[in-house]
């Protein structure tokens, strides 16, 4: 949902297990464990850190969104270890049985995770049974500084026709209806029909206004200075800042999604043990930190933010803000086969409009 798959990363873990990097240094192998995960979403060296020194080989594969994924775990064809799955999809993999609850004597890293997280994760997964955070953020507007003059504080900014061709919107169904729904005081998560027909009113009549429906073009196009606003993911405005001193991130007082990406064990894994030795190694403050550098999303782990020395990430409003002083935070929701189709139909609409 967030990321791409880059063909660098997987070319970087099959040549760590071509090249025999499972051994521990005693040369002993522990068998193997089978990961599936976003595309540019670890470090790779994380992946030949935990090989050198459990002794257990890696097998890496990657998806591009959480629909590629699910129904590869579903058939069962492939079966895989650990899988990092976003919240609404581990909703429906956990009503579909395909998921084993966790032994967290297994995992004592897990306790490294602040427990905000595991509170927002009691949205799809009741009791956190099933799942242990990996990555998070939110998704807000970026705006810079010197193409807007209006107060940046509400989604209703990009209804604006002063920016009129200079509005970057995510080509993105649940994304789109969200900053719609949300600019109307409405849950992201609605199966209202009235609801829904009045976000997608709003969203057609914003369209003449829209430059162009992007996911991670947003980025590019920001850092260029070819649009003043734009929807994007936190962990993105982060790099973007980096690229650009004129841009700046803001979470709509209407409230926005908070996305967390969990790492969980399908019910079909066939080396568990080692899936729990992988995932309680993320979880290391350690290996967490090298991943939040590497990858930039903001990580839940306590024992990792307190590595980082840049003060302005370590307290960045960005990175990691303090989700009590905002309202209407939401993470989404599996709708079901039929709040799916409902929600695909509108969006044809608003596109074919």
């Amino acid at each position: 949902m967030k990321k791409i798959a880059f063909t660098t990363l997987l070319l970087s873990a099959a040549l760590l297990c071509l090249s025999g990097c499972g051994a521990s240094s005693s040369g002993k192998q522990n068998g193997e464990v089978i990961v599936y995960n976003w595309g540019e979403y670890i470090d790779p060296e994380t992946i030949e850190q935990f090989e050198q020194e459990t002794g257990i080989k890696v097998i890496y594969d990657e998806f591009e969104t959480n629909e590629i994924m699910y129904p590869k775990v579903e058939a069962g064809a492939s079966k895989y270890d650990v899988v990092c799955p976003s919240d609404y999809m581990i909703q429906k993999m956990i009503e579909n049985d395909l998921l084993q609850e966790l032994n967290f004597d297994h995992i004592p890293n897990a306790k490294n995770i602040n427990a905000q997280y595991y509170e927002q994760s009691t949205q799809f997964d009741p009791g956190n049974k099933y799942s242990v955070p990996y990555c998070w953020g939110t998704v807000g507007i970026l705006y810079n500084k010197t193409m807007v003059d209006d107060p940046v504080e509400s989604w209703d900014i990009l209804w604006n026709e002063k920016y009129a061709d200079n509005i970057l919107m995510q080509d993105s169904v649940r994304d789109a209806f969200m900053v719609s729904l949300k600019s109307l005081g409405y849950s992201m998560n609605t199966l209202d029909e009235q609801e829904l027909k009045e976000a997608t009113a709003k969203l057609i009549e914003q369209k003449p206004l829209v430059q162009a429906y992007v996911i991670d073009q947003v980025r590019d196009k920001m850092i260029g200075g070819e649009a003043a606003l734009g929807v994007i993911y936190s962990g993105e405005a982060i790099y973007t800042q980096r690229e650009n001193a004129d841009l700046e991130y803001v979470i709509p007082k209407e409230g926005t999604n908070v996305w967390i990406d969990s790492w969980v064990i399908p019910k079909n894994a066939p080396n568990l043990e080692n899936a729990e030795k992988f995932i309680d190694f993320m979880c290391r403050g350690d290996i967490a930190y090298k991943n939040f550098q590497y990858i930039t999303y903001s990580t839940p782990n306590d024992a990792a933010r307190e590595l980082i020395e840049e003060e302005d990430i370590k307290h960045s409003s960005i990175a990691f803000p303090d989700l009590g002083q905002y309202n209407n935070l939401e993470t989404f929701s599996y709708l079901g086969e039929e709040g799916d189709k409902l929600y695909n139909d509108l969006w044809k609409e608003i596109k074919s409009n």
